[in-house]
């Protein structure tokens, strides 16, 4: 019996070195070595820090794209889902309550063009992107608030457009406050252009 005590005290001090001590230190040199040195890649604008390349922001200002929908606020210290199943009623109201909101800024927008990443939140609750679906559809009611033509924000939705990963791996990506802060700079270029 005490020759087994002894053995699950070596092995868990062993492990507790291994995975509390030395694990974490070698994640943390790795994060050194990466975009952002371990501190998340930051998106600059004008000399300041406006957000995460991998986090998502809110944006429900009609005149910016919007992004998908987060079930945790954007909150990247508790990020995570709703774990709702598609037959649960409350999540069938707010994604009926989402399509409502899109068809209500977007005349004209037939609910089978809405994709699902506009109505539903991902498994994080943190995207940082859309589909170009996603993006394509809110062209019209972005270029109407700001008044820009319609093209310009087409051309600026096809700049932003990231292929997968490698071309062959995920789905084509729109990162929306990327796209957002050039939607800013095409405004203050056209205000400039007026005066």
């Amino acid at each position: 019996m005490k020759k087994y005590i002894l053995q699950s005290i070596r092995l868990t001090a062993v492990l507790l070195a291994l995975l509390c001590v030395i694990y974490p230190l070698i994640l943390a040199a790795a994060g050194r070595f990466s975009k952002g040195g371990g501190g998340g890649e930051k998106v600059v604008s004008k000399g300041k820090v406006v957000g995460y390349v991998q986090i998502g922001q809110s944006f429900t200002d009609p005149r910016y794209f919007w992004g998908r929908p987060s079930a945790v606020g954007y909150n990247a210290a508790g990020s995570g889902g709703s774990n709702k199943g598609p037959s649960n009623e409350d999540y069938l109201k707010l994604v009926a309550d989402r399509i409502d909101t899109l068809q209500k800024y977007n005349p004209g927008l037939k609910k089978a063009d809405i994709p699902a990443d506009m109505v539903t939140a991902s498994g994080s609750g943190l995207d940082p992107a859309i589909s170009p679906q996603g993006a394509i559809i809110q062209i019209r009611r972005v270029a109407s608030y700001r008044n820009v033509e319609e093209s310009k924000v087409a051309e600026l939705v096809a700049a932003h457009i990231s292929g997968p990963l490698w071309g062959m791996f995920g789905p084509s990506t729109v990162s929306v406050l990327q796209l957002n802060l050039a939607l800013d700079e095409l405004s203050q270029t056209a205000a400039n252009q007026h005066h």
